[in-house]
């Protein structure tokens, strides 16, 4: 692999085209993935903000779910914002019916924990790992962890609640980096991939 690793976004639903835009300022080669035979030409993959049982039932109905957990199985990086989180989670507390999860995470996630739509705010996180002060976070309907495990690194919390984590190469925020100009989170990511490949 050349020194810019291919990073594909789930386009099943959400803001899929600010996370190519953010990847793309981070010096990788972004592409949206839909299909099992995209998602094995891509060194990393990012899982976008939307309605997490909406995409569980989509990844499924696209015949990705399998394929996405045999890859991050394998050791593919992976980076979900918000619904994103969500699906990477080991558990979730309040699961829709259906809703499945691809795991990888060792954390409890709490749906929409931090309220509604019109709930929505944008705040100063500090994450660890990132220099140059804090990352502005949008939280929409936003997760946040209700605990993790022993492998799993906290590395930013807002009002006493966890909204970002690290587990070997995988990486989940409660909140949108990618709706900010600010893209040291995706920078963040772009490093973890080319350090696997």
């Amino acid at each position: 692999m050349s020194d810019t690793p291919v990073i594909g976004v789930l386009a099943l639903q959400g803001d899929v085209r600010e996370h190519l835009i953010a990847l793309a300022s981070a010096d990788a080669l972004a592409r949206p993935v839909r299909r099992p035979e995209e998602l094995a030409e891509v060194d990393g993959l990012v899982i976008p903000g939307g309605e997490s049982t909406t995409m569980s039932k989509l990844a499924v109905l696209f015949g990705m779910m399998e394929p996405l957990r045999e890859r991050v199985r394998a050791g593919m990086p992976v980076y979900g914002t918000c619904a994103g989180m969500i699906l990477l989670a080991e558990k979730i507390l309040d699961p829709r019916s259906g809703q499945e999860t691809v795991g990888s995470i060792d954390m409890i996630v709490r749906r929409n924990a931090f309220g509604r739509q019109n709930e929505s705010f944008e705040a100063a996180v500090e994450v660890d790992g990132i220099d140059g002060g804090p990352v502005e976070g949008v939280f929409i309907r936003a997760p946040w962890v209700e605990s993790v495990g022993a492998e799993a690194e906290v590395i930013a919390e807002h009002g006493g609640h966890i909204v970002a984590v690290r587990q070997r190469n995988v990486l989940a925020t409660s909140f949108h980096p990618e709706l900010t100009g600010d893209h040291r989170v995706h920078a963040l990511f772009v490093e973890m991939v080319r350090a696997v490949n």
